[in-house]
């Protein structure tokens, strides 16, 4: 009996470690496969993460202009209002608005400082306007002869007008007439009222 196991023990000796030695084999390999796994899920990852854009930061955002809420309306709406500010009916509003009356002495056509600088703005805006037109309108107080005052009214309206074409504006675009004492701009029969009638009107025409 002892004999029989003395002859095992070597045989039992090298069977165990066959078996521990494929044991470990296989982990090692069970391992490097694990190894090889993680590897290529890496190498994937860096992949993947190489191919997507890049996010925009929010200084990018910051720095970069923003864009119109809607830009295919914006040349439209320009175009609209170039469209009404070239509109000759309101070019020809805007030079009446802004057109200023000059007022005379009594019996007088003679144009004072105040009225020499209201006929210089006058020109201005004319000239920058050139398919305006103007006609001169001049009045008289009440005092006097109906014959009188159509004649001084003409006078006033042709200083004004003299003036203006000494300023560079063409004789084409002025016209003249006179209103005498007609159409009053005050009411009443005084001084004050008489002054504010005495006076040249401009008037945009087509």
């Amino acid at each position: 009996m002892k004999t029989c196991v003395k002859s095992l023990a070597p045989a039992l000796v090298i069977a165990m470690l066959s078996y521990t030695g494929c044991a470990k084999q296989e982990i090692v390999r069970k391992d490097d496969s694990i190894a090889t796994a993680t590897s290529s899920s890496r190498q994937e990852e860096a992949t993947s993460s190489a191919a997507k854009p890049a996010a925009p930061t929010q200084t990018a955002a910051i720095k970069g202009a923003p864009a119109p809420a809607n830009p295919a309306t914006v040349p439209a709406r320009e175009q609209a209002a170039a469209a009404k500010a070239a509109d000759p009916a309101t070019v020809a509003a805007e030079v009446q608005r802004q057109l200023e009356k000059i007022y005379f002495d009594f019996d007088s056509a003679s144009l004072s400082e105040a009225a020499r600088h209201s006929l210089t703005s006058n020109a201005a805006l004319v000239s920058r306007n050139p398919g305006v037109k103007v006609r001169i309108e001049g009045y008289c107080d009440e005092r006097g002869s109906d014959e009188y005052n159509l004649a001084v009214g003409e006078r006033r309206a042709k200083a004004a007008a003299q003036y203006l074409k000494s300023l560079g504006v063409g004789a084409e675009r002025i016209s003249t007439v006179s209103y005498g004492k007609e159409k009053p701009a005050a009411p009443g029969h005084d001084e004050a009222a008489w002054a504010k009638n005495r006076r040249d009107e401009f008037v945009v025409v087509r």
